[in-house]
């Protein structure tokens, strides 16, 4: 048994799972918002309801899957759209709150690593996750080890410009990072609803705009198409660096049924490959992918 933890904007989830994977126990509470200490005494009491519910005697090991990374330089929380876990010693603040170890991820990293255990990846050598919501990140898994770099960055795709960039995409929205152009900026579920302001259409979500293109909204059939295209390039430049047996979408875009059979027909100019076989894919676990991924982050578990 191991318990993980998904340290959203808005929610903190927690779940326990077995040695197969099964989900033995689930429960969410609303973050803090902005309160370091807050958050971390909410996990505390989310740990300790799930281990009184199991009827758990011993400690068993905790995963964290956070919005930002660890600075491998420092320790502390880097790249965090929480910014109150920013330059903070969450591993160790949590670590000493819960009287054991504590495994800390990037979120996406932490859904890419359940779709490559036992998720839409399983069974494939190198996974490549990505995540396509309010931010678009992702994570690379080979032989479901998370591939890890010096700077803790690995995956983090949304933060390269967009490639092969055609008129009218230069220089691109603004990013919250401070550069123009991010994929982040045209892929995400904002970046989106933004295509769809700009081209004339309604302020909606993209939920309503594949409403709307599928019941002859010519603006909204536009603007899908041109998501497809441009999720089809920036994809085309990670499998051809990383050339990667598998893509796991995930995310509230995922949703969008056109994306599997369209993105990997538009790649293929891009790619460097005469018959690209990369398979793009809809994880299997849904929202659920990310919490379940940090509870992977102990795939041999924890003796105490």
């Amino acid at each position: 048994m191991r318990l993980g933890i998904d340290l959203g904007g808005t929610k903190i989830e927690i779940v326990a799972l077995d040695a197969g994977g099964t989900i033995r126990h689930r429960r969410r509470a609303p973050t803090p918002q902005g309160d370091y200490a807050a958050t971390l005494s909410t996990m505390r009491a989310l740990v300790d309801d799930a281990e009184a519910r199991l009827g758990l005697a011993t400690p068993i090991p905790v995963g964290v899957g956070i919005p930002g990374s660890v600075s491998p330089a420092t320790g502390l929380i880097q790249n965090a759209n929480s910014t109150c876990l920013i330059g903070q010693d969450l591993a160790g603040d949590l670590a000493a709150l819960l009287a054991r170890p504590v495994r800390l991820a990037n979120d996406a990293d932490c859904f890419t690593l359940s779709e490559a255990t036992d998720g839409a990846g399983a069974g494939a050598p190198l996974v490549f996750g990505v995540i396509l919501g309010t931010g678009v990140g992702g994570g690379i898994a080979f032989n479901r080890q998370l591939l890890a770099g010096p700077n803790a960055i690995a995956g983090e795709w949304g933060h390269n410009a967009l490639p092969w960039p055609q008129a009218g995409e230069l220089p691109g929205p603004t990013c919250y990072c401070g550069r123009r152009g991010c994929i982040e900026t045209f892929l995400s579920g904002p970046g989106l609803s933004r295509a769809y302001r700009e081209a004339g259409g309604l302020s909606c979500q993209p939920d309503e705009i594949e409403r709307r293109a599928k019941t002859g909204d010519a603006t909204a059939r536009a603007v899908l198409t041109g998501h497809a295209e441009r999720l089809a390039r920036a994809l085309a430049m990670v499998i051809n660096i990383l050339d990667p047996h598998v893509v796991v979408l995930g995310g509230g875009l995922s949703n969008l049924e056109e994306l599997y059979a369209e993105v990997p027909r538009l790649w293929r100019p891009h790619v460097f490959a005469n018959h690209p076989r990369t398979r793009l894919v809809q994880a299997r676990h849904g929202d659920s992918s990310g919490v379940r991924g940090a509870a992977w982050l102990w795939p041999g578990g924890w003796t105490g």
